[in-house]
């Protein structure tokens, strides 16, 4: 199987439509104490938008994005981005990572250097890992996708394939949000394959249906339910309605925007203060890899597909070796008590700050943990 180079290159007639869409900005109303508690707060987002339009330099992100190695390549009719960065150690092991939304590629940036080159950021040669960090399919450079069922399980096999082509017959595998339910098919699925598997996040849905039998799991409920009653409508409407939704998030920048930044103000532990965990530019960055691939509605698609095969497709055990990093303001981690009658739980660490990007919040912290929890499981690698 073919795997090209692949360097990014946008065009320029794009970034100038983008500059002539953020100029001619239509702005709504706003109560003039809303605040964030109506969506995205207004002030905060025409200061983004001017910093988009007057300072902000893509050709200099795209540099940075460009000295990371990238490939394309197709797989079962699925085309697909990838950064593979090998290890410099004495004995790297395979690491797939899996992002999600409204996340991708460059959300590892900050890790990718201390995984694969531990001596130059303070570590052991010894953790070395060659890691592999692929665009979900449908996003970014991995999409748009142009056919029903882009499922967890169809980016699962698809994954699993990258891997084999790679030359890895069995590797690790990382990730939180979708790549929470990637990682753990995968560790289910593949389980002859997969050395272990390291979680930022757990699933929710799950382990509902399993009995509460102390406080930790009733508190727990409890603040799911409230997730539940203050977050979950832009699920909703990805599962339900994206290409409407898709529309005005395809045609407008400021409405991606203002679609995507306030998830990462909600779920970061950034304290209302978003600019305290991410710069404008890591924002706008990520913005732009969705923007200028059109891949918003492709990305939102993954929703339909998957809650229309029902997500009880990803609930059984996974028996494979498990690691979890409980960051605090994740949104809301079932304790250890349900989450292993799911996994193979033989790592838990409660991190005392971070929150949903854990890779962009608290990267040092994620890549001590990756490394802790595989260090003993590394013999077991051919």
């Amino acid at each position: 199987m073919v795997h090209a180079p692949f360097q990014i290159q946008v065009a320029e007639e794009v970034l100038i439509d983008l500059r002539q869409r953020l100029a001619r900005t239509r702005w709504p109303d706003s109560l003039p104490d809303a605040g964030w508690d109506y969506g995205t707060n207004l002030s905060y987002l025409r200061q983004l938008v001017r910093y988009w339009l007057e300072s902000y330099d893509w050709r200099a992100q795209e540099r940075f994005l460009n000295a990371f190695p990238q490939f394309t390549t197709e797989i079962d009719g699925i085309h697909l981005h990838f950064l593979h960065v090998k290890g410099k150690g004495t004995h790297p092991i395979p690491l797939l990572i899996s992002h999600g939304w409204p996340g991708s590629f460059f959300e590892m940036y900050k890790i990718i250097g201390p995984l694969t080159d531990p001596a130059s950021h303070s570590g052991d040669p010894a953790d070395a890992f060659d890691v592999v960090v692929p665009s979900l399919p449908g996003y970014g450079f991995s999409g748009p996708t142009n056919a029903r069922g882009v499922t967890v399980t169809r980016i699962v096999e698809v994954f699993a394939s990258l891997m084999q082509d790679l030359g890895y017959q069995r590797f690790a595998a990382q990730g939180g949000d979708w790549g929470l339910y990637i990682t753990g098919t995968l560790g289910r699925a593949f389980a002859d394959k997969i050395i272990g598997i390291h979680l930022n996040m757990q699933p929710t849905r799950s382990v509902l249906s399993q009995e509460t039998t102390n406080e930790a799991e009733s508190n727990w409920r409890e603040r799911r339910a409230q997730l539940i009653r203050d977050e979950s409508g832009y699920s909703h409407m990805h599962e339900t309605r994206p290409q409407t939704l898709a529309y005005g998030l395809n045609d407008s920048p400021v409405g991606l925007a203002g679609w995507m930044v306030e998830k990462f103000r909600a779920w970061s532990d950034c304290h209302g203060e978003i600019e305290s965990v991410f710069t404008k530019d890591e924002l706008l960055t990520n913005l732009m890899i969705y923007w200028v691939t059109q891949t918003i509605n492709s990305s939102t698609r993954l929703y339909y597909e998957t809650s229309h095969q029902g997500y009880e497709t990803y609930a059984g055990r996974v028996e494979v070796p498990t690691g979890v990093a409980v960051f605090p303001d994740e949104l809301p981690i079932p304790p250890r008590s349900l989450a292993q009658r799911l996994y193979n739980i033989q790592h838990w660490t409660e991190m005392k700050a971070g929150g949903h990007f854990a890779a962009f919040e608290q990267p040092q912290a994620l890549v001590e943990d990756i490394r802790a929890f595989f260090r003993p499981l590394r013999n077991s690698v051919e």
